[in-house]
């Protein structure tokens, strides 16, 4: 029965891909003079009725063009970089009609070029008025709707000998289940419905999707990115305002579309290629300075390389992007792969700017500046519709300043309509319920691009995959109901409790806001001279109140509750230590507290983490952590109002405090490598004779206020806020601590921070700090201002603010401080002049760290950092050769190997 279902779904599926659907169109094949067909190919729909909205589709891999049209008269044009735009009238009737176009490579003529001002490139003044029109193309259309539909072709052609071998067994049964297989490509399809309006907006519904391998969309970088913009994906545009201090241009000609249009070609040459820049063709507009297509290529930071193609059609008089196709070929971990990603947009609403007309002539003013030209208090204040009536000629720089002068005036007018200025994009995703769920003839009605032979056989596999599971399930419905009833009887409830869980950890979720979460102490064993061998472990209830549900993407808790306790056994001292901890969580707001006994480093920062102390005690004859007892009682309240743009900590703690040694003097390590010996547990300071201190009492006050100087931008995705990195504000940082009881003290100090870009792939980050005990009157060690030291050759954590061969405790002070700390990243520096390596994803850093504390005699680190140690197989590792000095006088060399991971806590 089972075979005869099999074989009747088979053939019923078989005969639903080749019907035909019964409805009217124009399909054909897109080849050039040679015979060979253009992939990805634009064919443009233009309805010679002029009611009839104009669309169009893209040819697949082979070269193959299908669309439905309702009967009647059209003008075909078929569009392809390189070549000659050909149009063609056709009559659409019942069914489908043919139609095939042969492209001819395009003819190009060099126009004549005045120049004045030496032998510059033409291209140069092309891009001066390309560029200063950009962000004019940008704001052109002020709102439209569109029906947009993607693919996504995703192939890996050849894996690791090694993984094949390895992971033989798993291979086939990917191919199996999930229709994966070396050579066959991977599909994906979206049809959405997007919507955007100015200035920031855009709204997707997937109205469609369908995948040969399973349910995902795909994300993409480019996604309705645009190279107006300055960059795009993370590289600068040929159209940036920086252009011209990453590429030369060239001019390559001129030739002349269908309708009168002039168009030239500028090839694009990057002054060094790598991440982060472009190469290739662009063709730009003659007198609108719009784009018209491009071809360009970059490389990601894993060294795939991506290839652009955008094909722009009139719209309403504004060139539009209506065809992309995204390429991409490389390596990355021995795994080998090739994918593409077209895109093509068929527009149901289109509304332009009226403040942007396209009659605005730009002349480039190094060549020959217009007869008038404005300074800034004409243009201040001025509407730009007002500017342009009164003259139609403008500067390049004039241009800028207008445009500028619009968008202040916008961002006004949008702060006094309360609107929220600090979000640059505002982005949100719907999927329909039935997007998965669409049969092949709905598929067949309204894909834009044909599938290729290969890619109808990966969808019949993928199908009849599911096919088969579902007719399983059919013929062996009784059965699975009996088994699984059988099952479920001896089947533990993951909430059930198992004495294996003790071992490995567990959680068990109680309710839906409710769980119980398990950490085993064998996840947690460490090694210390002070303690010994430790296990540690935890559990902790966590209850989230009920949410308030945006949408499917997110959802806000509107309280969040933990209660628990973390317990530590100390085999060297033969003794329990731990603590609890309560808290409670309202959105940005937390206050908890805490009690116990404890085992804390004097610097609170933890310089070394017990995972990496447990390694260099037992393995490297090097115990750096040094420890103290703490019985305490902790209140702590965190707040960041205002936005996220400041942060509150406000926290009181009373505790005894407690010095301790190594729990036995004749300390081992595993291996001997130098016949080194253990340190005492009590750090060496410069500044006083000891850093003894006797069991005291302390209660301490410490508040912590942090600000960013000036507005964060921020990108919303389906309802979250994400402040963007490249265009963070200085964090500036004050914190005041007070000791009272036992110790008597006052303590300040500032700090500001700012990391920010440079260039490609370039960035300057700093911080910078001081502060003093104002008063001083008791302050044991644990009081002292520490710093973040390493003396380990493996140096990790913050590579901004770590010194890396500073001593932990030995300039810890109780006076006052200055430290510095400065890193820049480097693109292309001393090895990354090499195109190579650039290419292999290796950046250099040059860091600086200074010191001041009046025993520190100015201690200074110089040092050069190679990131990307192994390229793309462990790119977090670097290596570095740093330089010591005190007082200027050269102290010493040393190295380390370095990571921006951390290991432990």
């Amino acid at each position: 029965m089972k075979s005869i279902l099999l074989l009747l779904f088979t053939c019923l599926y078989s005969l639903s891909i080749t019907a035909q659907t019964g409805t009217n169109g124009l399909r054909g094949t897109v080849k050039n003079a040679q015979g060979d067909v253009l992939p990805f190919a634009a064919v443009i729909v233009k309805g010679t009725d002029a009611s009839t909205k104009s669309t169009g589709t893209i040819t697949n891999a082979e070269g193959r063009y299908e669309i439905v049209l309702a009967p009647g008269k059209y003008n075909i044009a078929f569009q392809y970089l390189g070549f000659q735009t050909i149009q063609k009238p056709v009559e659409i009737g019942t069914g489908f009609t043919t139609l095939d176009a042969t492209l001819e490579e395009q003819a190009l003529r060099l126009a004549e070029v005045q120049t004045k001002a030496g032998n510059e490139d033409p291209a140069y003044t092309i891009m001066r008025r390309a560029i200063a029109k950009s962000r004019f193309h940008q704001l052109q259309v002020q709102r439209f709707k569109a029906r947009v539909y993607t693919k996504s072709s995703f192939t890996v052609i050849d894996l690791p000998n090694l993984a094949e071998m390895a992971f033989k067994k798993q291979l086939k049964e990917a191919e199996k289940e999930a229709n994966f297989k070396v050579g066959v490509p991977l599909l994906n399809e979206t049809v959405a419905e997007v919507t955007f309006s100015q200035p920031n907006t855009y709204r997707q519904r997937i109205i469609a999707n369908r995948n040969s391998q399973g349910d995902f969309l795909s994300p993409n970088q480019f996604y309705n990115a645009s190279f107006y913009s300055p960059t795009i994906a993370g590289a600068v545009s040929p159209l940036s305002p920086k252009a011209f201090a990453y590429y030369k241009f060239e001019y390559k000609g001129t030739f002349r579309e269908p309708g009168g249009v002039e168009v030239s070609k500028i090839q694009v040459i990057p002054r060094q290629y790598g991440e982060g820049v472009f190469r290739g063709t662009i063709y730009i507009l003659e007198n609108t300075w719009a784009i018209h297509s491009l071809q360009l290529e970059t490389v990601n930071n894993i060294g795939v390389s991506i290839t652009v193609r955008h094909i722009c059609t009139p719209i309403q008089g504004v060139w539009m992007p209506t065809n992309q196709r995204y390429e991409g070929k490389g390596s990355y971990l021995g795994v080998k792969a090739t994918g593409y990603y077209i895109r093509n947009l068929t527009f149901s609403e289109f509304v332009v700017n009226p403040a942007f007309v396209e009659d605005i002539e730009v002349a480039d003013e190094k060549k020959a500046p217009p007869a008038q030209t404005l300074s800034k208090g004409e243009i201040k204040g001025r509407n730009l519709d007002e500017l342009v009536k009164k003259q139609k000629e403008f500067s390049t720089k004039n241009l800028r300043q207008m445009v500028k002068e619009y968008e202040k005036q916008e961002k006004q007018a949008r702060k006094n309509r309360k609107e929220d200025v600090t979000v640059v994009r505002d982005d949100s995703l719907v999927v329909d319920s039935l997007a998965r769920k669409r049969s092949n003839v709905f598929w067949d009605s309204l894909r834009s691009v044909p599938l290729t032979t290969a890619e109808i056989k990966s969808y019949r596999k993928a199908d009849s995959l599911g096919l088969i599971k579902e007719i399983k399930v059919l013929t062996k419905a009784d059965s699975v109901k009996r088994d699984s009833l059988a099952s479920a009887k001896k089947k533990k409830s993951p909430n059930k409790f198992s004495p294996g869980q003790l071992l490995s950890g567990h959680t068990w979720r109680l309710t839906k806001q409710s769980s119980l979460i398990y950490t085993s102490p064998l996840e947690r064993i460490e090694y210390n001279t002070v303690e010994g061998y430790t296990v540690e472990g935890a559990l902790n209830l966590r209850y989230r109140a009920k949410v308030d549900s945006v949408n499917r993407f997110r959802q806000i808790p509107l309280g969040e509750w933990n209660i628990g306790g973390t317990g530590r056994y100390q085999f060297g001292r033969k003794g329990f230590v731990g603590y609890g901890l309560g808290s409670y969580q309202y959105k940005s707001t937390k206050v908890s507290v805490s009690g116990g006994r404890y085992l804390y480093q004097y610097n609170p920062d933890n310089p070394i983490s017990p995972f990496l102390n447990t390694l260099t005690t037992l393995l490297f004859e090097q115990n750096f952590a040094k420890l103290y007892q703490k019985d305490f009682l902790n209140l702590t309240v965190t707040a960041s109002p205002f936005k996220d743009r400041v942060s509150l900590t406000g926290s009181l703690e009373y505790a005894q405090r407690t010095e301790l040694a190594n729990y036995r003097e004749d300390l081992k390590p595993w291996i001997n490598w130098r016949e080194r010996t253990f340190t005492p547990n009590r750090p060496d300071n410069a500044e006083v004779e000891t850093t003894a201190f006797p069991t005291h009492n302390a209660l301490l006050f410490n508040l912590t206020a942090s600000a960013k100087l000036g507005a964060t931008q921020y990108t919303i995705r389906n309802g979250r806020r994400i402040a963007r990195r490249d265009n963070d504000a200085p964090l500036l940082t004050l914190n005041y601590r007070k000791g009272m009881q036992d110790v008597d003290y006052d303590f300040l100090q500032a700090s500001i921070s700012h990391s920010f870009e440079t260039g490609i792939r370039s960035r300057l980050n700093y911080k910078l700090s001081a502060g003093s005990f104002l008063n001083d009157r008791q302050v044991y060690f644990p009081d002292f201002k520490h710093f973040e030291g390493n003396q380990f050759f493996f140096q990790q954590g913050d590579v901004v603010s770590t010194y890396r061969l500073l001593p932990y405790y030995q300039y810890s002070t109780a006076k006052r401080f200055a430290e510095a700390h400065v890193l820049a990243e480097f693109r292309k520096f001393f090895v990354t002049q090499l195109t190579l390596v650039r290419l292999l994803g290796l950046k250099e850093n040059l860091f600086v760290h200074y010191l001041y504390t009046p025993a520190s005699k100015n201690y200074t680190e110089v040092g050069y950092g190679l990131d990307g140690l192994i390229p793309q197989v462990l790119p977090f590792f670097r290596v570095e050769v740093i330089s010591q000095w005190q007082d200027a006088k050269y102290q010493g060399l040393g190295f380390r190997i370095g990571t921006t991971l951390k290991f432990g806590r």
